[in-house]
C-alpha cells in the first residue's frame, strides 16, 4: 500500500519526487523518503512521519540530480523509524530500492545474504531487495534485477538506482501496481496515476513479473525470461484539477460534492434520457450470457463489500437471479463452488486490492465468467477481467470512499436493470418507471447536499459520544453497515452497523443515554417495522437520529433528530441516504481535529494481503 514515485529526464528530480509522493500519500503515511542519483553518488533522505515532515528536512538542503526514486510508506514489516523509512541501499550504497508489498521468503534471503558478508540495519523485509540486486549484479542493473525476483516470493512493485548502472531506472511489479509515465525526453515512475498527471496523461501499464528499463529517451518492458514486450500506451482522461482540493478543507469534503457528477457520467451514454431506454455501450458483455446465468457471486472488501451487499438486493429484486457476496480474502480459502454458468462481479475502486485480485484468479480456474466494476482503466482487475463497467468517478484521493462508493451503487443498479431487459423478468413499463425515478437522482443529491448546514450543526450535538449503532432494515442495512464504518474510519468512534430486525438479539443491551443510535427509515415496504424498531431503541432512553422522507410528519413524534431525504423509488434510497451519512462522518471527525483525510494506519488502496 506504499507510494512510489520515479523520474529521470534533464529537470531537477526533488520537486517532481515530492509533488507525486503529496498526491500518493493516501497509499500510506508512516515515513518517507527520496533518493537522487548525481555524479556516481546516491544521496538519500529519509524520516519517520508524513510526507510535509519530509519536505521541511529538504528545505534545509534537498540533493541535486536528475534521477530519483521517491517513497512513502504504510508499515507492515518493522516499525515506522527513520532506520525502517525508504529508499533502503545496499551495504556499499551503490544500489538503492523503494518497494511496495511484501516479501514471504524474506527471512530465508536475508539469512543467506548476511551468512555471504551483507549486512542488514533495518527491520523491514524491503531491505533484502538490494542486497541481493548488489549479489547478483555482473554487468547490468536489469540482468541483476532479472535474476534477484526469480528468488523472490510474495508481492512487490519496485523502483531501483545504482551508482553501477547511472543512466537508468529498472521497475518491475508482481501483485503490486507499478505504471510508467511517457514525457518528451523524460520518463516517470508511480504506483498510481495522481502522481503522474501534472506531467502527462501518457501511461504504460507493467504487467506482472515484467522488468522495464527506464531512460530518459524511453522504456525498454521484458518479461520475466528476458523477451522483449510491445506493450500499449494508454491515454488517461483524467486531468490534474481533479488531484486538487480546489478550495475545500479536505479531499473527502470535495468528493462528496462531486458525486451529483459522478451519478450523471454513470448515467450518461448508459441510459437514453429521451426514451428512457438502456444503451450500454461500454459493456462488452454478450447476451446470450446474460441469459443463461443461473448465480451471481459478488466479491469485494471494506466499502466496496457494502455496496454489493445493497447489489445483492438489487438484482435478486429486479432480475430474479440468486446473488451470493463474500469478502474476497476468505471467498479465496474455502472450496470454490463456481461453474459456466455462474457470474462472478468484482468490486474495486483501484482495481488493485490484492486479495480481489486473487480471488478473480480463482474464480477463472474454476470457469466462471468474470466481470469488474472499477474506477482505472488499465489496472490488473480491468485488464484481467472478462468484462469491465467503469464506475467514472474520477481520481479519489480522500482514503475514506465516498463518490466511489456511489459510483459502485449507480453501476449496480444500471446492469441490474439492463439484465432485467435482456432476460425480461420485468416489463418495459416496470423498466422506465424506475429509469424515471433513477434520471432524478443528480438533483435529489444536489438537495441533499444544500443540506450540508444542517449536517454541521448535527454534529455539534453529536460528536461528544464515544459510540454508536446504525441501524438499517431490508436494502438499507448495508448502508447501515457504510455509515458506521465511514464514522470509526476517519473520527476513531466506535460505531457498529446491524440489522434494525437483530437489534433486540444483542445490541440492545448497550443501549442508554450514552450511546446514540442512527437509523435510516424512508418510507418504503418496511417503514412500520422499523418505528417498532425506533420504539424498541427509546424505551431505553436512547437518542435517536433518523434519515427519513421528506414529509414524514410521523418520524419526528417519535425520534430526537431528523435529517430528511427527498422521496424515490423503495429500491433507490440507498444512494440517497448514504450521503448525509458521509456527510455526518465528516463533519464529526473534521470537528475533532482528526486527518480526515488520511485517517490513521489505513491507506487507499490494500495491494498487500
Amino acid at each position: 500500500m506504499c507510494g512510489i514515485t520515479g523520474y529521470i529526464g534533464s529537470k531537477e528530480a526533488v520537486p517532481i519526487l515530492m509533488s507525486g509522493l503529496k498526491k500518493l500519500e493516501y497509499r500510506g503515511y508512516d515515513s518517507a523518503g527520496i533518493a537522487v542519483l548525481k555524479d556516481n553518488k546516491i544521496k538519500i533522505v529519509k524520516c519517520k512521519g508524513k510526507v510535509a515532515k519530509l519536505e521541511n528536512l529538504l528545505e534545509k538542503g534537498a540533493p541535486k540530480g536528475n534521477i530519483g526514486l521517491g517513497h512513502t510508506r504504510w508499515a507492515t514489516h518493522g516499525r515506522p523509524n527513520n532506520i525502517n523509512a525508504h529508499p533502503h541501499n545496499g551495504c556499499n550504497s551503490e544500489v538503492v530500492v523503494v518497494h511496495n508489498g511484501i516479501i514471504e521468503n524474506y527471512t530465508s534471503l536475508r539469512e543467506r545474504l548476511i551468512s555471504e558478508g551483507h549486512n542488514f540495519v533495518s527491520e523491514t523485509d524491503t531491505e533484502v531487495f538490494p542486497h541481493l540486486i548488489e549479489s547478483n549484479y555482473q554487468d547490468d542493473l536489469t540482468l541483476a534485477v532479472k535474476k534477484s525476483i526469480k528468488e523472490i516470493e510474495g508481492s512487490y512493485a519496485i523502483g531501483v538506482i545504482s551508482t553501477r548502472d547511472p543512466g537508468k531506472v529498472v521497475a518491475s511489479r508482481c501483485g503490486s501496481p507499478l505504471i510508467i509515465g511517457i514525457g518528451e525526453g523524460e520518463m516517470f515512475l508511480a504506483s498510481d496515476i495522481p502522481a503522474l498527471l501534472s506531467y502527462t496523461n501518457r501511461v504504460i501499464f507493467l504487467e506482472e513479473r515484467e522488468i522495464a528499463t527506464i531512460t530518459k529517451d524511453g522504456v525498454e518492458i521484458i518479461d520475466s525470461e528476458g523477451k522483449i514486450l510491445q506493450k500499449e500506451v494508454i491515454n488517461i482522461d483524467w486531468d490534474e484539477e481533479m488531484t486538487e482540493k480546489s478550495g475545500y478543507k479536505h479531499f473527502m469534503l470535495k468528493e462528496i460534492f462531486q458525486e451529483t457528477m459522478v451519478i450523471r457520467n454513470n448515467l450518461e451514454d448508459r441510459i437514453n434520457l429521451s426514451t428512457k431506454t438502456l444503451e450500454l455501450n461500454d459493456l462488452f458483455l454478450p447476451l446470450d450470457k446474460i441469459k443463461e446465468i443461473e448465480r451471481i457471486s459478488i466479491l469485494a472488501c471494506g466499502s466496496s463489500y457494502y455496496t454489493a451487499l445493497a447489489g445483492k438486493y438489487i438484482f435478486e429484486e429486479l432480475t430474479g437471479i440468486p446473488v451470493e457476496v463474500d469478502y474476497s480474502s476468505e471467498f479465496r480459502y474455502r472450496k470454490i463452488l463456481l461453474g459456466k454458468k455462474d457470474l462472478t462481479i468484482l468490486i474495486s475502486q483501484s482495481g488493485e486490492t490484492a486479495d480481489t485480485i486473487a480471488a478473480l484468479r480463482a474464480c477463472r480456474e474454476a470457469g466462471s465468467y468474470i466481470l469488474a466494476l472499477t474506477n482505472v482503466r488499465g489496472s490488473t482487475i480491468s485488464r484481467e477481467a472478462d468484462s469491465v463497467m467503469y464506475i467514472k468517478a474520477g481520481p479519489e484521493i480522500g482514503v475514506a470512499t465516498t463518490k466511489a462508493f456511489v459510483g459502485q451503487l449507480m453501476c449496480l443498479y444500471i446492469l441490474s436493470l439492463y439484465f432485467a431487459q435482456v432476460r425480461e423478468t420485468l416489463d418495459s413499463s416496470e423498466i422506465n418507471k424506475i429509469i424515471s425515478e433513477l434520471i432524478k437522482i443528480p438533483q435529489m443529491v444536489e438537495i441533499i447536499l444544500l443540506k450540508d448546514p444542517e449536517i454541521i450543526k448535527l454534529s455539534e450535538e453529536f460528536h461528544k459520544y464515544h459510540n454508536f449503532l446504525y441501524l438499517g432494515r431490508g436494502i438499507n442495512y448495508p448502508i447501515a453497515l457504510e455509515g458506521a464504518l465511514k464514522l470509526k474510519e476517519i473520527s476513531y468512534i466506535h460505531a457498529e452497523g446491524y440489522p434494525a430486525g437483530e437489534m433486540k438479539h444483542g445490541p440492545i443491551a448497550l443501549l442508554d443515554k450514552t450511546f446514540p443510535v442512527v437509523v435510516i427509515v424512508p418510507r418504503d415496504k418496511v417503514y412500520a417495522k422499523v418505528i417498532n424498531n425506533i420504539k424498541e431503541v427509546k424505551a431505553r432512553d436512547t437518542l435517536v437520529l433518523a434519515i427519513a422522507t421528506e414529509g414524514d410528519k410521523e418520524i419526528i413524534n417519535i425520534v430526537d433528530k431528523v435529517f430528511y431525504i427527498p422521496k424515490t423509488s423503495d429500491i433507490l434510497y440507498p444512494i440517497l441516504s448514504v450521503i448525509p451519512l458521509q456527510l455526518f462522518a465528516y463533519h464529526i471527525a473534521d470537528r475533532l481535529g482528526c486527518d480526515v483525510d488520511k485517517p490513521r494506519n489505513l491507506a487507499k488502496s490494500v495491494t498487500v494481503e
